[in-house]
């Protein structure tokens, strides 16, 4: 089968797995968001019942506005319990009808809520407060700061009497706490307080009424006394001009005791309305159990439904491993030949032709490995004509240049010996004739060195003899011999150089870089204001040596090309200065073999400079 059927089969596997685990999901997503719902729902009942209870108390304190609120929360519980019993939207989701099996559960909380929405309604209804009651607080609150004013006015009146009426003054500052608290426990029974404050009121009133009787000399006949411990004691008569206002205490005290006696024994709240509030806070615990029971039970219900989902997806998801697994492994079966076409195209790449991939399926991959078969062969047999044909092109070259090199070194001796007048004297144009005849012997044996030394590059048998050497000597050394050359054009080499730098290098082949170099420049520049330097620059593991002149510069769009074989940047058949456009490349591969590396910058018009590198230490490089 093809590999673009396979392809689109184990596609269509995939997309079909992902449709159905998607639909699996989406359902599952919103069933489960469904009964999270549902069950939140279940949950506002409690909340409800709750805000019920609290709005109650908070009309048995006198709030009456809150009639509204418990009117509201008794439809808000009646429509989310109707809502879970039929299902349907509330509040803007979705709500799943209570299950069958939870019914007995939900009606259970049905019944208990009817007991409790009574009372609430009842309690929205009612009067809340015992007028009676309340007239009796009312009173006592507006009387409480007449007793006491009229308390402290006795107290102020048995001031001046002398120590026989010190008791008759304890008694009286006994009333006057007595007539605070009473104020103050009246005021916290109007606000709800009852309990413990009705008996510190009853308390307060009998010990108040036998003060009073007691500095009045009126015989204590009430039965309560016996309760608070309290004696008749016998006290003497206060005179006349010092009992005026207890006097008026008298009828005041008569008037509020009655008011006091009356609320100890009626509630603030009026029968019917304490009788619904009581009956409300007992069955909100019941209705709350029934609530919670019916909550749990759902839950328990959800987490066993969710248990079998589980499983479901768990089944699922290892259908969709196996799935996923055959998948891969159709898809590296039919793609693992790929593996074996990128090793052989490395291999090809690496140079390494005629290697045959052993696959032969039939597929777009089967047809990929015979082409690229039938390419390494057909390269395997090109590379070795190439082979041939470059080898014989080497021999060629070097019987060439070996059989120009022979004839012209004795050209070059005998024009010496000529020019010597050693076999007999020369006119002057007869010496012009054999200088042209030196040189041109020079410059050819100079060509035929250069293509000899490329070509020793190109086939990485140049030999490099290394040795720690003084860089700043071999220098000198090439400056020396460059020296007439510069003079004769009235041009200025010199170097920088201060102290001695020692590297790891072969310096006759440094000297020939550097004379390369060098040769370039005195062509760059203008006779009488040609300006090269030499630096050196030590580095931590190398050092560059620079070569600097102010010549007329190289072209931004030349400086990469300057370091290829037979590369002139004046290419016109009219240039002044020749050159075979191999001394940058020789100057490159030597630089290289070395383990340097070499560069150069330049500005027209303003100068060029040449550098490279030679390490310190043992860095060898092949050359390019």
């Amino acid at each position: 089968m093809k590999i673009v059927l396979k392809t689109y089969l184990m596609l269509a596997v995939i997309i079909g797995v992902s449709a159905a685990n998607l639909y699996l999901l989406v359902s599952t997503s919103e069933e489960n968001q469904s009964v999270l719902h549902s069950i939140s729902d279940a949950n506002e009942l409690k909340v409800i019942t709750e805000r019920i209870a609290g709005t109650a108390n908070s009309i048995a304190s006198g709030n009456e506005n809150d009639r509204a609120t418990l009117a509201t929360e008794i439809s808000d519980f009646e429509i989310t319990y109707a809502i879970l019993g039929s299902g349907g939207n509330h509040n803007g989701l979705n709500i799943m009808a209570v299950p069958d099996q939870l019914r007995p559960s939900y009606d259970d909380v049905g019944e208990k809520w009817k007991t409790y929405k009574s009372d609430a309604e009842l309690i929205k209804q009612e009067t809340v407060f015992n007028p009676q009651v309340k007239d009796a607080i009312t009173y006592i609150l507006g009387k409480n700061g007449d007793l006491i004013s009229l308390s402290n006015g006795v107290l102020n009146e048995l001031t001046p009497l002398d120590r026989n009426y010190n008791r008759h003054k304890e008694i009286a500052t006994e009333m006057v706490s007595l007539a605070k608290d009473i104020g103050e426990k009246t005021l916290l029974f109007s606000i709800g307080e009852g309990g413990n404050v009705t008996a510190s009121i009853k308390r307060d009133r009998v010990i108040f009424t036998a003060d009073l009787q007691k500095l009045e000399g009126i015989p204590l006949t009430n039965d309560e006394l016996n309760l608070y411990g309290i004696q008749q004691e016998t006290l003497q008569p206060i005179p006349r001009e010092n009992s005026d206002l207890l006097r008026q205490l008298d009828p005041l005290w008569e008037a509020v005791g009655s008011k006091l006696q009356f609320i100890e024994t009626n509630t603030l709240f009026s029968k019917a309305f304490g009788t619904s509030l009581t009956n409300l806070n007992n069955q909100r615990g019941m209705l709350l159990d029934s609530t919670t029971n019916f909550v749990n039970q759902w839950n328990n219900e959800v987490d066993a439904v969710l248990h079998d989902k589980v499983v479901t997806i768990q089944v699922l998801i290892i259908v969709d491993i196996v799935i996923f697994a055959i998948v891969i492994t159709t898809i590296r079966k039919s793609l693992g030949p790929l593996e074996l076409l990128t090793k052989a195209i490395s291999r090809i790449k690496e140079g390494f032709y005629g290697e045959r991939i052993s696959y032969s399926a039939n597929d777009e991959v089967g047809e990929l490995a015979s082409t690229i078969n039938s390419m390494s062969a057909t390269i395997q047999q090109k590379e070795s004509e190439a082979k041939k044909i470059e080898v014989a092109k080497d021999e060629f070259l070097a019987m060439v240049t070996h059989e120009l090199k022979t004839p012209l070194v004795p050209i070059q001796g005998y024009a010496d010996i000529l020019l010597g007048e050693h076999i007999g004297s020369l006119n002057k144009n007869q010496k012009e004739r054999l200088e042209i005849i030196r040189s041109s012997a020079k410059t050819l044996l100079q060509l035929i060195s250069d293509l000899l030394d490329a070509q020793k590059l190109e086939l990485g048998q140049l030999k490099i003899k290394k040795s720690n050497q003084n860089l700043k000597q071999t220098v000198e050394k090439t400056i020396l011999s460059m020296e007439p050359q510069a003079l004769s054009d009235k041009i200025s080499l010199t170097h920088n150089i201060q102290h001695d730098i020692y590297a790891l290098y072969d310096e006759d082949r440094i000297q020939q870089v550097l004379t390369n170099l060098i040769k370039n420049s005195i062509r760059a520049v203008s006779p009488k204001t040609g300006k090269i330097e030499i630096s050196l620059e030590e580095k931590p593991d190398e050092v560059i040596i620079s070569v600097k002149d102010n010549g007329k510069g190289v072209p931004k769009n030349a400086i990469n090309d300057l370091f290829k074989k037979f590369y002139q940047v004046d290419t016109s058949s009219t240039r002044e200065k020749g050159g075979s456009g191999l001394g940058l490349s020789i100057c490159k591969g030597i630089v290289e073999t070395h383990g340097g590396k070499i560069w150069a910058t330049s500005e027209p018009s303003k100068g060029s400079i040449f550098s490279f590198t030679i390490p310190k230490n043992e860095v060898t490089k092949s050359p390019i």
